[in-house]
């Protein structure tokens, strides 16, 4: 082998062990960023300034963005060649012989984001009662994939990496604790978020519960209901005679 296919073959493994380790890091950090702004989503915990649709659409391009380098991370991994890994053994759970424990547990979590993804693209179709049952795999995955990278990698050692892992740990544990303790705001709608529970629906008002007053009855000198100002005259009264008592006459005395 010349020097220099033994450099290119070098740059493209070393380029591929980048891929891995990134993909995995940025992996972890987009799904954290996803179960937290899940949590706020579906107790519209934002600024107010921020329209509502703001953060469940922010939560639900994060969750794509997660299967992108996911799928750089499983790729760049099997093509590598480095470590025994197929791509049989990046779908089915603890089927590997290279550390089975590790590795199924991250191909344990890529099995549920699969199966969250697809659900939610099902939603219409299964019901919204088993698309948040199966939603709540979510937070199973986020743990699952945590735990996969403590035990797996070249860089589970390093600090930099244990301070990462420690941050979304604390803050996704922090932010459920406050879900958990806080109630969810009045009218908050938890149909939408990755939250079971039951959806708050305000009542859309019609046209027919938007009745105008009545209008004040008239008379035309015709005797006929109209509206018209000028055709309108006073509906006499009537009044009653105490008994025995002759009414007033109308007509003048002679």
């Amino acid at each position: 082998m010349s020097p220099a296919v033994a450099v290119a073959a070098t740059a493209d493994t070393k380029a591929l062990w980048f891929l891995t380790r990134g993909g995995g890091v940025v992996a972890l950090l987009l799904l954290t960023a996803s179960v937290l702004s899940g949590l706020a989503a579906a107790y519209e915990w934002a600024p107010a300034a921020l329209p509502r649709f703001v953060v469940p659409r922010l939560h639900r391009n994060v969750s794509l963005l997660v299967l992108v380098f996911l799928a750089v991370h499983v790729a760049s991994t099997v093509v590598d060649g480095y470590a025994p890994v197929g791509w049989l053994d990046a779908l089915v759970p603890f089927g590997s012989a290279y550390h089975p424990l590790a590795l199924g547990l991250g191909a344990l979590a890529v099995d549920l984001l699969l199966a969250v993804v697809v659900t939610s693209m099902l939603r219409h179709r299964i019901g919204r009662r088993a698309w948040r049952a199966v939603h709540w795999a979510s937070y199973a995955a986020w743990a699952i994939g945590l735990l996969h990278g403590l035990l797996l990698g070249t860089d589970r050692g390093t600090a930099w990496l244990r301070v990462i892992e420690a941050v979304c740990a604390a803050s996704v544990a922090a932010v459920a604790l406050a879900r958990l303790v806080a109630p969810p705001r009045a009218g908050a709608r938890l149909g939408d978020a990755p939250i079971g529970a039951a959806a708050v629906v305000r009542p859309r008002q019609t046209r027919r519960h938007r009745r105008s007053p009545a209008r004040p009855s008239t008379v035309t000198r015709s005797g006929t209901a109209g509206s018209g100002p000028n055709n309108t005259v006073a509906r006499p009264t009537a009044t009653a005679a105490a008994p025995g008592v002759r009414p007033p006459s109308t007509t003048r005395p002679r």
